[in-house]
């Protein structure tokens, strides 16, 4: 590969960019297919990875009609025991957006098998099983959460008589391996206790699904071994049981997946043990989409806007931590026609990075300069850190949130969010913890559910990450927004930036309403209104107070470099996807200058160098210098790395005044970057 490379830079850039990027798209292709067979789970990252899904998937309509209960779960068990092999079995549901959007948007070919036509897919398939798991649903219908975990254990078929006996009918005459359905336990804490006393000590402690509905997320729970319970916190039984679950579980390591009885108590339960929860209840087929690329290509950053005396409005749209609103209800809104006209902060799950990838990457390449994602709450997963509605702490922040500020930070970075939409409030110690633990973040909105007196105040921490109120939150209403900003919008005086957040609820709210917002808000104060993305609003915030904020998202900056074969550009515009990647000629001196047209306080910079978006390694920049001038001409030496063998470089360096910023290169032969930022305050 560097031999092609090598060959065209000698005769010329005309075709260099193109080759080196179709090198480096190899590149990607080799790092991601390792395995073309099997479930991998290495340490560190949240949820397994499966291999490439089958060039045609066996589809079945599960929600058909004559498809029982009991049979849903059967074949979303058969959907996770053959896909942790080769993902092979895709299982068709009615949706908002269309049971076959999401297959056609991403390549998937299917092979429908007819309902009645259902049991040959298991026929096909029965190599996979290595037996059944009789249970019955007469004593609880807990036994289906206890029956799928076993089968998870013993590769098994969760079976009630009648399937067991429409198999056997069939000639597929499966062994039984356990039976449930003698058991006693009719409590669902009785059930658990049972499942905890007996299997927890087999399944895996890095996840927990927490889910009663029938098919989706199971396949998931099967393919990685994990317990499936529907434990509600509120009983204290129940309660009991669940927290015997999670104190064997470990912060910054384990998650939850699917959902709870009842919201705040349960997200708050795993709160609490600093795990936090995945909302899935209504995900499909993860062991297929988790088999796709996960190679994150993030789209390009426009520039901000030019700080001036005017109000800046940023809005977020709930509720992106539910990756079934992700999947379903998202999908539809996102064709709305009036899409782009404005800024709109649409909340994702950093988890899609895992369990959707190939989801994540639609909306990111299909979306406008208008269209800015940031994490619903409060990070990786859905956790409650203060629950304002119970007027309670979940966590207050030390070892166990610290983990989780960790884990969220990988996973931030990850899938390219830039900003967290927190629930409810955080305290001043998991503030600072945000502060220490995510610096890929530029900042974070609190809920104000104006439950206290006055409005809960905006916080700076370590001179560079504000906390925000939105203000309302969770709005169903465009005209609660207006109609709350409305006297502070009217006492503007235009003698200093003003700086508001809300959030509306994205199930009863989309683009056309919010354009429709913009309007009446100009009605309030014409020509002073700007709605914007988060990455701008928040850089604009910490310009404006004079904190650290990332000074490549000048529209005034202007890059230079020496000669490449892409552009000096791709060094700085927010994205390491490949065919954006600064790549460097393999002779003679390389550097890359930032002018920034002006003075500031520079502090830090962060590369993104090769390796971080699947490229060749060996292009990572090994040995560099940065430095700082006022004039351009005396350069200060900031920082020196002889030896770089990490793919993102982030330091900080010893504050200094300076209008340029320059790195220069010592690697011998091709070096790449996939993105640089330089964090500094007005002075």
């Amino acid at each position: 590969m560097i031999s092609k490379i090598q060959t065209v830079i000698r005769n010329g850039f005309i075709l260099a960019g193109i080759l080196i990027l179709a090198a480096c798209q190899d590149t990607k292709s080799q790092a991601q297919q390792v395995n073309t067979m099997g479930m991998s789970w290495p340490e560190g990252q949240v949820f397994p990875a499966f291999a490439t899904p089958a060039d045609t998937l066996d589809a079945l309509a599960i929600e058909d009609p004559g498809i029982t209960s009991e049979e849903k779960v059967m074949f979303t068990v058969l959907q996770g025991l053959v896909n942790k092999t080769k993902p092979s079995i895709f299982l068709l549901r009615s949706s908002d957006e269309g049971m076959y959007k999401w297959p056609q948007l991403l390549g998937l070919k299917l092979r429908e098998y007819a309902p009645d036509k259902k049991w040959e897919l298991v026929r096909k398939y029965r190599n996979s099983v290595s037996g059944v798991i009789l249970y019955s649903v007469g004593k609880s219908v807990h036994y289906r959460n206890l029956a799928t975990t076993v089968a998870g254990l013993r590769n098994a078929l969760p079976v009630t008589a009648a399937e067991y006996e429409k198999l056997s009918a069939l000639n597929m005459k499966f062994p039984v391996l356990e039976d449930l359905s003698e058991l006693p336990y009719t409590a669902p804490e009785d059930v658990y206790r049972y499942m905890y006393n007996v299997y927890w000590k087999d399944c895996t402690r890095r996840l927990l699904i927490s889910h009663r509905a029938l098919p989706f997320i199971r396949d998931i729970a099967v393919a990685a071994g994990a317990a499936v319970v529907w434990l509600d916190p509120r009983r204290e039984a129940e309660n009991n049981i669940l927290s015997m679950f999670l104190g064997d579980m470990k912060a910054g390591e384990s998650i939850i997946l699917g959902w709870w009885a009842e919201e705040r108590s349960g997200i708050g339960s795993g709160t609490k043990y600093g795990i936090s929860t995945i909302p899935a209840d209504f995900y499909e087929n993860a062991t297929v989409y988790a088999g796709m690329s996960h190679i994150i290509n993030l789209p390009v950053i426009p520039k901000k806007p030019e700080l001036e005396n005017k109000i800046y409005l940023a809005v977020f749209l709930s509720d992106g931590d539910n990756i079934q609103y992700c999947q379903h209800a998202m999908s539809k809104l996102w064709d709305d026609p009036k899409r782009g006209i404005i800024p709109i902060n649409w909340t994702v799950s950093p988890g899609l990075a895992d369990l959707g990838p190939g989801l994540l990457n639609y909306f990111y390449k299909t979306s406008s300069p208008n269209d800015f994602f940031a994490s619903g709450p409060s990070g990786l997963g859905y956790a409650l850190l203060y629950d304002a509605h119970n007027r309670k702490w979940n966590n207050t922040g030390g070892k166990t949130f610290d983990g989780y500020a960790q884990l969220t930070q990988r996973y931030l970075e990850k899938s390219g969010l830039r900003v967290i939409t927190a629930w409810d409030e955080v305290s001043e110690k998991q503030m600072d913890s945000y502060a220490t633990y995510c610096r890929y973040l530029y900042g974070v909105t609190q809920q104000d559910w104006q439950r206290q007196k006055g409005k809960i105040p905006a916080y700076a921490k370590q001179g560079k990450l504000s906390f925000l109120p939105n203000y309302p939150c969770y709005t169903e209403d465009i005209d609660v927004i207006v109609n709350m900003n409305r006297d502070t919008i009217a006492k503007f005086d235009g003698r200093q930036p003003l700086f508001l957040t809300a959030q509306g609820v994205s199930w009863r709210m989309g683009p056309e309403n919010l354009v429709a917002m913009k309007e009446k808000l100009e009605a309030l104060s014409p020509g002073n209104i700007v709605i914007c993305r988060g990455d701008h609003f928040f850089a604009l915030y910490n310009e404006a107070n004079r904190m650290d904020f990332n000074l490549t998202l000048s529209s005034k900056m202007k890059i230079t470099s020496s000669k490449t074969s892409t552009r000096a550009e791709y060094a700085a515009d927010g994205t390491c996807a490949a065919e954006r990647t600064w790549v460097s000629s393999p002779k003679g001196k390389k550097w890359i200058q930032f002018d920034f047209k002006k003075p500031y306080r520079v502090s830090r910079y962060v590369i993104r160098h090769a390796g971080v978006n699947g490229m060749d390694e060996a292009w990572n920049v090994k040995s560099f210098t940065v430095e700082t001038s006022e004039d351009g001409k005396k350069w200060k030496l900031a920082d020196e790395q002889p030896d770089n063998r990490a793919s993102v470089t982030d330091m900080d360096i010893a504050p200094v005044q300076a209008r340029y910023v320059r790195i220069s290169i010592n690697n011998d032969g091709i070096a790449a970057i996939g993105d640089m930022e330089i964090y500094g305050s007005a002075l």
